[in-house]
This record gives structure tokens, sequence and C-alpha cells, in this order.
């Protein structure tokens, strides 16, 4: 029986649950949660808001010749993004940088204020890239239509095409088209929720054996990756935000 016990006792220490950190549960304690129960995705929703305020708002506001370092962050990203606008979409699309830059500010902040330890991840939830991604389909989709008229279908005419295989192009082109808001929501949601579940694998690997050095190694080596990771997920969810744009206001390009 003590042999029996100890089996089960050593199987407890050696469990590791990574999916846990990703559960929304009530603040406030209880189990149900509804419309307007406020959760943990909700507290850290809020914590992302204000601190993309208070880097871009109260970072900037004392602007000078010689910036401060918080000025010197919110100016790099404000080029970089603002050029990749009109790289991408053309002058036409520099109208909308203002949603396009805010979009990318909060999926960043969300994405880095998500590497706190004991934090929540909020774009490891589907329902949440989910929501941001079906609003840049709705508003490209509708831009379309109103700055072009049924000249928008032609992004789903490959006129270059031979006659007889151009149908069939178009209906893939069509597939493709409303597959968007899914490939768009599920690659971020997909790298944020995969990176943190491997950083509290190794998490649970060093805490078994007694900090382990290699475990610890391994886990600043894949955090530092996960750093990199989710800069890298805000870029490639916005730049696909400005490729989609470009199709709305220049669909026979």
């Amino acid at each position: 029986m003590a042999i029996e016990s100890d089996a089960v006792e050593q199987e407890l220490e050696l469990a590791i649950h990574p999916m846990d950190q990703f559960l929304v549960k009530p603040l406030f304690g209880g189990s149900d949660i509804g419309m307007f129960t406020i959760t943990n995705a909700t507290l850290w929703l809020g914590i992302t808001v204000l601190c993309a305020i208070a880097l871009m708002v109260l970072g900037t506001r004392g602007r000078a010749i010689v910036p401060s370092r918080s000025q010197s962050i919110a100016e790099v990203i404000y080029v970089f993004i603002y050029k990749m606008v009109e790289d991408i979409t053309g002058k036409d699309g520099l109208k909308y940088f203002p949603y396009i830059f805010s979009l990318f500010i909060f999926i960043l902040v969300a994405n880095v204020v998500g590497l706190l330890p004991a934090s929540f991840t909020t774009t490891s939830h589907i329902a949440v890239t989910a929501t941001l991604a079906l609003i840049v389909f709705v508003a490209v989709t509708v831009l379309g239509f109103v700055k072009n008229g049924t000249a928008f279908l032609s992004l789903f005419w490959v006129s270059a095409a031979p006659l007889a295989l151009r149908p069939i192009l178009a209906l893939i082109e069509v597939i493709s088209y409303f597959v968007r808001p899914v490939s768009h929501s599920i690659r971020l949601a997909g790298n944020m929720m995969a990176g943190h579940a491997v950083i509290k694998v190794f998490a649970g690997f060093a805490v078994v054996t007694f900090i382990s050095p290699a475990a610890i190694g391994a886990i600043v080596a894949i955090y530092a990756l996960e750093t990199l990771v989710v800069c890298i997920q805000a870029y490639v969810f916005t730049i696909l935000t400005c490729v989609y744009l470009k199709d709305a206001l220049h669909p026979s390009h």
C-alpha cells in the first residue's frame, strides 16, 4: 500500500496541465459565466487597453525634440506601421491608418502582457482573435463594394487565366476569400496558445526535477523565442489586414 501511495503522489507531482492557463474564470468567484460576468479575460483586456493608452498617449504627452524613451518607442512603432500601410495600400489607404495602427498596438500589447507571470493571454482565445478578424473582413468587404461597386467582384475573376479555367478559379477565389477571417484569427490564437503551452510544460519540468539547470535554460530560450513570436504575430495580423485593404481599394491589381 505504501508503494502504491508513493506512486500516486509521484504521478500527482509530475502532473502538468499546460492548458489550465487558458481557462476563463469569474474574477470574483463562482463557476457560472454570464454575459456581464467579469472574468480574468475581462480584467486582462482592460489592462491591455490601459497599457496601450499609457504607451501611446501618456508616453508621448511631453513631446520634445530630444525624445524620452517612451516617446522614442511610440514614434518608431508609428513610423513603422505608417510606412507599411503606405507601401502596401498606397496613398489611398492612409486614411485608414488610425484603425490599422490601433489594431497593431492592441494585439502587440495584448501579446506582450500575456508573457507576464500569472497573466492571461487574451489573444490566445479564438473569441478575441475571431472578433478582430471578422471586423476586418466585414469592413474590407463593405469598403470594397462602396468604393468600386460591382467592379469589386473582379477580384474573384482571373482574367489572365484561360477562359475555360476562369469559372473554376473564380470558385476557388470566392472560397479562399471567405476563409480569410478563419485563417486570420486561427493563426494568431494558435501561435499564442502553442508558445505559452510549451513554456508551461518546461516550467513544470523545472519544478518536478528540482529546478533542473537544463529545464531552466530551455525555459529561457523558449521565452526569448516567444518574445519574438508575439511581435511577429502582431505584425503578421496587421500586414494581412493591409493586404485585404489593398484588395478592397484596388480589386483589379
